[in-house]
C-alpha cells in the first residue's frame, strides 16, 4: 500500500493522539487502508470504473477528479472580486460551495459515514473504539480538506488579491466552519433515517441524491452561463426574519460586518450563528456518535423490500402489449428490475432527466436568439422533441447489467424455446417505465405551446422512437438482460456505436422536417414508419 503523504504529515501529531488515548499505529493502518480502498473508486461526477482498468490507474481515481471540482469551483471566482455588496457575494458562493460540497460528499462519500465494516472487522481485534472513531473522523476530515480545497482554491486567490490576507484568513476559517456544520448536519440526517427507517430506505435516498448531483452538473453549464443576466450585485440587502434558516447568509454575514462596515444587529447575529451553530452541532454529533454507530447496524443487515402497491395496472398493460404469457411474465420481471436495480437508476436515470430538459433547453435558446414568443409558436421547435430519445441507447445497453448477476441462472431453468419473449418483454418493459412517460408529458407541454396542430407530428415522433428503441437493442448486440456485473456496464468501446445511433437518431428528425413542408410528408411518413415497426418487432428478435 501507498505511504500517503496526508499520513506523513499527521505523523507529526502522533504524540497528541497517544495522549488522548488512541492507539497511533493502529489508527494510521486503519487509515491507510480506508484511503487505499478510496482511491479505487471512481467519483459519481466521472462515472464508474471499468473493473478492466488498469489497477495502478485506479489508485488515483479520487485525485484525478478533483481537477473537475477546481474547475467547476472557478464559477464562483467572479461573485467574489466584483462588485461591493459583500453579503449578497458571499452568500452566492457560500450557497453554491454548501450545495457542491455536500451533494458531492452524500454521493461519493457517504461509505465513510456510513462505514460499518470497522466495527465488524475490528471490533473483533484488540483495537479500542476511541482509535476506531478517531480514524472515522481524520478519514471524514481528509476527504473534506481535498474536496473543499479543490473548490475553493480559484476563490481564494482572487480573495488574496482583491482584499487582502485578513479577508482571506476569514475566508478559510467560515469555509472550515462551514465544512463542520455539513458533516454534523449530514450524519445527524443520516442518524434520523436509520432510526425510523430501515437501512435499504437509506440507501435509496443517497441513490436519488446521486442520480440528482450528476443532473445538475450535466445541465449546470446552461445556467452559468445565464446567471450573470440574473444577478446584479449592487443591488441593496434587507435583513428579513426568514433569513436566519439561510445558512449561506449566515457565513456571508462576518465579511459584511468586518469589511463592509455595516454592524446591524441582524448582521452580528448572523455572524454569531456561522462560529456558534458549527461548534454546537459538532458537539451534538460527538455525544450521538454511539447512537449513531447502533444504528449503522441497519446497514449490514439484509432487510427485504417492501412490494410496492403497483395494482392491477402492469397486469393490464403487459396483457394489451404483449402477445404471449411467456412475454408478460418477463414484462413484469424486467419492470420490477427497472424500478428497483440502484445501479441501473444511477447510471440511466441522469441521461432521463437530461433527454427532458434538453428540448426546452434548445426552444429557450431560440428565443433568446431573437425570435419573438409568436414565431416560436408559428415554427417546428417542437421537433427537439427528439432530444427526449437522445437517453434510449444508453437504457437499452444497461438492460443487460445487474448489481446481482449470480442470479442468472433462473434463465435457464425456465422451458423456452428461444428467448424471443425475454428480450421482448423486457424492451417493452423499458419503453413502458422510461420512455413513454417522458414522451407523454413532454407532448403534454408542447401542445400547450403550439397547439393541436402538432398532434399528427407527435404521433410520427412517438413511431419514430419505439422504431428507433429496436434498431438501438439489435445493434447493441446485448446479452441475456440482467445477466452482466453492473462493474462492466461502462466500459468503453461502444463509443463508435452510440455516435452511429444518434446519427440515425439525427437522421429520422432531419427526415421529418425535411417532409413537414409537403402537403401529405407527415402522413406519409407515419404510415411507413408504422410499417418499419411492424417489420422490426418481428425480425429483430429471431434467432435469439
Amino acid at each position: 500500500m501507498n505511504d500517503f503523504k496526508t499520513l506523513i504529515l499527521l505523523d507529526r501529531c502522533k504524540g497528541l493522539f497517544e495522549k488522548a488515548g488512541m492507539d497511533y499505529v493502529q489508527m494510521r493502518r486503519i487509515l491507510q487502508v480506508k484511503l487505499t480502498m478510496d482511491g479505487r473508486r471512481a467519483p459519481t461526477l466521472i462515472g464508474k470504473t471499468s473493473r478492466s482498468a488498469d489497477p495502478d490507474e485506479l489508485s488515483n481515481q479520487f485525485l484525478k477528479s478533483l481537477w473537475i471540482y477546481a474547475v467547476m469551483g472557478a464559477v464562483m471566482t467572479p461573485f467574489v472580486v466584483m462588485g461591493h455588496n459583500l453579503i449578497f457575494q458571499m452568500s452566492i458562493v457560500f450557497g453554491i460551495l454548501m450545495f457542491m460540497i455536500t451533494t458531492s460528499m452524500i454521493s461519493d462519500f457517504s461509505s465513510v459515514l456510513l462505514d460499518v465494516r470497522d466495527h465488524t472487522i475490528l471490533g473483533s481485534k484488540p483495537v479500542n473504539a476511541k482509535t476506531i472513531n478517531m480514524a472515522k473522523a481524520i478519514h471524514i476530515m481528509i476527504y473534506l480538506f481535498f474536496i473543499t480545497g479543490s473548490i475553493t482554491a480559484a476563490p481564494l486567490v482572487g480573495v488574496l488579491f482583491r482584499y487582502g490576507i485578513l479577508f482571506f484568513l476569514v475566508f478559510v476559517l467560515e469555509i472550515v466552519l462551514m465544512d463542520l456544520l455539513i458533516v454534523a448536519i449530514t450524519a445527524l440526517l443520516y442518524w434520523l433515517v436509520l432510526r425510523f427507517f430501515d437501512g435499504e430506505k437509506l440507501k435509496d435516498i443517497i441513490n436519488y441524491v446521486q442520480i440528482g448531483l450528476t443532473m445538475v452538473m450535466a445541465v449546470g453549464y446552461q445556467l452559468i452561463a445565464r446567471v450573470f443576466n440574473l444577478v446584479d450585485l449592487q443591488i441593496g440587502y434587507e435583513a428579513q426574519w426568514w433569513h436566519v434558516f439561510l445558512f449561506p447568509v449566515w457565513f456571508a454575514a462576518p465579511f459584511e460586518w468586518l469589511f463592509g462596515g455595516h454592524r446591524g444587529e441582524a448582521i452580528i447575529v448572523f455572524s454569531l450563528l456561522s462560529v456558534l451553530l458549527p461548534l454546537l452541532a459538532v458537539w451534538i454529533y460527538v455525544r450521538m456518535i454511539p447512537s449513531f454507530e447502533a444504528n449503522l447496524r441497519k446497514l449490514s443487515t439484509q432487510t427485504a423490500r417492501k412490494k410496492g402497491r403497483g395494482g392491477r395496472w402492469p397486469d393490464v398493460l403487459g396483457r394489451w402489449i404483449c402477445r404471449s404469457r411467456e412475454e408478460q411474465v418477463f414484462f413484469r420481471f424486467a419492470l420490477g428490475m427497472i424500478r428497483k436495480e440502484r445501479d441501473y437508476k444511477l447510471k440511466v436515470y441522469p441521461s432521463l432527466g437530461l433527454s427532458l430538459i434538453f428540448p426546452f433547453i434548445f426552444m429557450f435558446n431560440t428565443f433568446n436568439s431573437g425570435s419573438s414568443w409568436e414565431e416560436i409558436r408559428a415554427g417546428n421547435s417542437y421537433l427537439f422533441m427528439y432530444f427526449c430519445a437522445v437517453m434510449i441507447p444508453s437504457a437499452v445497453m444497461m438492460l443487460q447489467y445487474t448489481s446481482t448477476p449470480k442470479g442468472a441462472w433462473i434463465f435457464n431453468t425456465v422451458p423456452l424455446r428461444n428467448h424471443e419473449p425475454v428480450y421482448k418483454g423486457t424492451l417493452k418493459a423499458c419503453i413502458a417505465q422510461l420512455i413513454l412517460p417522458i414522451f407523454v408529458v413532454e407532448s403534454m407541454i408542447f401542445t400547450v405551446i403550439f397547439g393541436v396542430r402538432i398532434l399528427p407530428d407527435l404521433l410520427v415522433i412517438l413511431v419514430m422512437t419505439l422504431l428507433y428503441t429496436v434498431i438501438s437493442f439489435r445493434l447493441m448486440g446485448l446479452e441475456m438482460p440482467f445477466t452482466e456485473p453492473a462493474q462492466a456496464g461502462t466500459q468503453s468501446g461502444r463509443t463508435g456505436l452510440m455516435l452511429l445511433l444518434f446519427l440515425i437518431l439525427g437522421a429520422m428528425a432531419g427526415l421529418h422536417f425535411a417532409l413537414r413542408f409537403s402537403t401529405y410528408g407527415v402522413y406519409v411518413l407515419m404510415a411507413v414508419a408504422l410499417i418499419a415497426n411492424i417489420a422490426a418487432w418481428k425480425l429483430a428478435f429471431r434467432n435469439l
